[in-house]
């Protein structure tokens, strides 16, 4: 038991990925209030400094979320590419529980016989 709570404790690098996540939304969280204290600087006759204020909510919380994307996308490859996750490919013999209907409702239905298929890999 203690091998399957070792195997699901994340790792330094999957925390990471959770808290650039958590301060991604945080922060595109916080655009909302950004516009509303920067049309009240800008009522207060501070129009750049407005701008200034919502632009750089923008600018950092997309920063933040293209961070967050591109190191998920590192860990899921790093995941995937380690012995951690198993996946497996199928091939047609393994298909066997899948049974099409012979009688059809549709007059124009086209009947394929297996050589006329095309496999994607």
């Amino acid at each position: 038991m203690t091998g399957w709570y070792a195997e699901r404790t994340p790792d330094t690098s999957a925390k990471a990925v959770v808290a650039l996540t958590l301060l991604a939304l945080l922060l595109v969280a916080a655009v909302p209030v950004a516009l509303l204290a920067a049309v009240i600087i800008m009522l207060l006759g501070y129009v750049v400094g407005g701008l200034a204020l919502f632009g750089g909510s923008i600018l950092v919380a997309a920063l933040a979320v293209a961070l967050a994307g591109m190191s998920g996308m590192r860990h899921l490859r790093k995941l995937l590419s380690g012995r951690s996750v198993r996946v497996v490919q199928l091939d047609g013999s393994q298909y066997t529980d899948t049974v099409a209907p012979q009688d059809s409702d549709y007059a124009n239905v086209v009947r394929l016989d297996r050589s006329e298929y095309t496999e994607v890999r």
